[in-house]
């Protein structure tokens, strides 16, 4: 059984028996990759209860006193930690589970390292949505029961997302929704009361915020995670699915990248900014590889040209693994990424060391310069071979024309190919989970078996005295591979919560009255005020003899409803239509007046851009109502927005709305800010 989408349908969900499927969501599907999330979530709850325990136990360590309880919990503290660290490697041997992640096919390929989706708790919209849509919009919640359940139907089917572009739209899709619902529903002024637990896919601890931005950072992860088990499920034997393993990782990369540069304080390890960093040059890596893979996926001519090429672009690949290891070995970095994925960057990086110099010998050694050929070309091609220059009394022409050079040179690649062959066998054989996988050993054995044939060929007695350190293969490439950053505006997304009105209007860093009720008579369509802006529509220029000014209505009112229609989508023209078409009766129009902020909420300093609509910064203000003056006032360091789950994190703190594609007008102050600007905390924003 795949863990595909069952048969498609144009609605979003498809009834199945007693349940029904989200279109790029699968949870029942009985794969192996289900298996082992199952799995993996199974260890993260085993994970957090020894966390919980060894917290307990060093707690009870700094205020215990008698000297034999000190003694006991100090015992306890290091079977917990013997425990917790016998958990943390059955998860590392999860995350490197090639076998079940890899392609179906056969193949006599090293396999690739994909990531494991992160994990997270259940979490319940209903009772702080509906009670911020009565309290903050004063709308009767239960209209909006089936938009609640549609968002929590939306995450549940997102933590067992399918592994093809159906999943990855699917959890796109959610990640845009969450823009809409921060926009809706979390003011910046305090926290709704949603704690969001995700776990981290490396060591499986796990972080709990009241913040949306964690929720948001984490499905990001998800989605380059998802990108790289669609890479490492491609058949690798073809030149279509090379292909889409280069554009899965590259993709990877790219969502990695973009989630490192715009959410900079997550407390989750796999998170960090330099554990991504270290993601993103991984994901880049394999993308180079399947570069590599698909120019010797036809077979390798032995022709000189040919061969020139292939040993550079081998020198490429090992180049990338070479600096992946080094970002590796780096603290902080060293600490928490597994071992195993360590020692493939290493192994790798030897192993396509090895090949580049393999293929360096053999364009030396079998092929000799005949008549006929162009020696311009080829010297040029030797010249352009190496990184930095030939040995000693040897040039790229003399080179050509001399077999004795050319058998020199050959061996003494032959017998750097070997020394690299040796290392990657050594380093394969040091880590435990990766003597469990056959296949990579058995390539690598291949591979210097090869090798070692070819240099027992043309060995001498005198090698040994004669033998030339061959020098380095320059690393080249005729594709270079790149970031390719997410494409959001690609998913079509309907705010699930529009009837609240339009965003622009109708968010949650706005206040208004209650909605009132304003009865009033159109006479010979006359109004007695016109109207104003564009959904929702504003009254505006108000005669206040009017029949509606005496009834209530205000310059600036939103109007919402009329006789019992919702207004709130409705331009000028059809609104005034609508009313001109009650002409002589009783009109009743529901309107709303927008609250002046300033007292409620912090000040924003707004920002300037030539040809861009007005903004506003998410940056607080210290101002003192008392003094109204325009004397800045001491600043207080603001915290970040995504901190460890401490006391300090349940404080207020600004939050961050992000919709690019939505443009947020401010209301008019009635009050002019004091000036000058005094800025909090200008580096801690999250964008």
């Amino acid at each position: 059984m795949t863990d595909a989408l069952l048969p498609a349908a144009r609605q979003p969900l498809e009834k199945e028996s007693d349940g029904y499927f989200r279109k790029g969501c699968n949870p029942l599907a009985q794969t192996g990759r289900s298996k082992l999330q199952n799995q993996r979530a199974a260890l993260n709850q085993q994970i957090l209860k020894a966390v919980r325990m060894r917290t307990g136990a060093e707690n009870l360590l700094r205020v215990a006193t008698n000297q034999k309880v000190r003694e006991q919990v100090r015992l306890e503290l290091s079977f917990v930690n013997s425990d917790l660290q016998m958990l943390k490697e059955e998860l590392e041997g999860l995350n490197i589970s090639v076998g079940v992640y890899q392609g179906a096919e056969e193949a006599f390929t090293i396999p690739l390292i994909p990531l494991g989706l992160k994990e997270t708790k259940e979490v319940d919209f209903s009772v702080a949505l509906k009670d911020f849509i009565l309290e903050h919009y004063s709308e009767d919640s239960y209209l909006y029961e089936d938009e609640i359940a549609d968002l929590m139907d939306l995450r549940q089917a997102c933590r067992t997302p399918s592994r093809d572009e159906a999943g990855v739209e699917l959890l796109m899709t959610y990640f845009i929704q969450l823009g809409f619902v921060e926009s809706r529903f979390f003011p910046p002024t305090h926290h709704m009361g949603l704690l969001f637990t995700w776990y981290d896919s490396f060591t499986g601890v796990p972080v709990s915020q009241q913040n949306l931005l964690l929720e948001k950072a984490s499905i990001l992860f998800n989605i380059g995670a998802l990108y790289t088990q669609i890479g490492t499920r491609c058949n690798r034997q073809t030149q279509a699915g090379l292909e889409s393993a280069m554009d899965a990782f590259q993709r990877a990369a790219g969502v990695l990248n973009y989630l490192k540069e715009t959410f900079t304080h997550t407390p989750s390890y796999d998170m960090s900014p330099a554990m991504l960093s270290v993601l993103v040059k991984m994901m880049l890596a394999q993308a180079q590889e399947s570069v590599f893979e698909k120019i010797c996926l036809p077979g390798i001519r032995n022709e000189f040209f040919m061969l020139v090429k292939v040993a550079q672009e081998a020198a490429k690949v090992a180049e990338a693994y070479r600096q992946l290891h080094a970002a590796m070995s780096q603290a902080p970095v060293k600490e928490n990424i597994p071992y195993s994925w360590a020692s493939v960057a290493c192994i790798k990086a030897h192993h396509y060391g090895a090949l580049a110099h393999y293929f360096a010998a053999i364009l030396l050694i079998d092929h000799q310069l005949k008549p006929g050929v162009d020696v311009d070309h080829q010297e040029k091609c030797l010249s352009e071979l190496y990184d930095d220059h030939m040995p000693d009394g040897m040039t790229p022409l003399d080179t050509l024309k001399s077999d004795q050079q050319r058998g020199q040179l050959g061996k003494g690649h032959l017998h750097r190919a070997i020394g690299h062959h040796e290392e990657s066998l050594r380093e394969a054989s040091l880590c435990k989970k990766l003597r469990d996988i056959q296949v990579l050993r058995d390539v690598l054995s291949a591979a210097q078996q090869r090798t070692q044939l070819k240099y027992a060929q043309h060995q001498a007695d005198d090698d040994l005295l004669n033998l030339i350190d061959a020098p380095d293969v320059l690393p080249k490439t005729e594709q270079e591979v790149e970031i390719i950053l997410p494409q959001f505006s690609k998913v079509t997304v309907t705010d699930f919560f529009q009837k609240l009105g339009p965003l622009s209007v109708f968010s949650a860093n706005k206040r208004w009255t209650p909605p009132r009720s304003v009865q009033f008579t159109v006479e010979e369509g006359d109004l007695g005020f016109t109207l104003r802006g564009n959904t929702p529509v504003q009254v505006h220029f108000l005669d206040p003899y009017c029949s509606a000014a005496l009834a209530g209505a205000k310059e600036g009112d939103y109007i919402v409803s009329i006789q019992g229609l919702d207004c709130k989508w409705l331009t000028v023209s059809e609104v005034m239509k609508l009313l001109k078409s009650f002409g002589g009766d009783e009109v009743e129009m529901k309107v709303v007046s927008l609250l002046d902020t300033t007292s409620s909420m912090h000040n924003k300093s707004a920002t300037y851009s030539v040809g861009m609509q007005k903004t506003y910064s998410m940056i607080c203000l210290s101002m003192d109502d008392d003094d109204k003056t325009d004397k800045a006032k001491k600043i207080s360091k603001k915290l970040s927005f995504l901190s460890w789950g401490t006391s300090k994190s349940r404080q207020k703190s600004a939050s961050t709305l992000c919709l690019p594609e939505i443009g947020l007008a401010r209301p008019q102050a009635k009050k002019k800010l004091p000036t000058p600007f005094s800025l909090l905390n200008s580096d801690s924003s999250l964008y």
